[in-house]
């Protein structure tokens, strides 16, 4: 397979798109040094129950069966429903689902 040279003006753009991406991890990281310290200056309780409060409902705790990130609060709610389907029978058996499992 014959490879075509990358021009000069591709080029200085994929090194932009690279410096930003470092640019922004960068960012990310001296937040999250930022905020550790902030945390860590913290003398109240109830400060910190608020901010675990947020980080409970934003932490990556499962994904779909799509790679999809699920919060708490996503899984829980899917969990909510999964229980109300069984509770209104809206469920299928082993031998359905096997059944099913034959057409794919």
């Amino acid at each position: 397979m014959k490879q075509t040279p990358i021009k000069a003006k591709n080029k200085s753009k994929s090194i932009n798109f690279v410096r930003t991406i470092k640019k922004n991890n960068m960012n990310i990281q001296a937040a999250k040094l930022g905020l550790v310290q902030k945390i860590l200056a913290i003398e109240k309780e109830s400060i910190l129950e608020k901010i675990n409060k947020i980080l409970d409902k934003e932490v990556i705790v499962g994904y779909t069966t799509e790679g999809k990130p699920l919060t708490k609060d996503a899984y829980n709610k899917r969990l909510q429903k999964a229980e109300e389907q069984i509770r209104t029978g809206d469920t299928l058996t082993q031998e359905e689902i096997e059944k099913e499992s034959e057409k794919w």
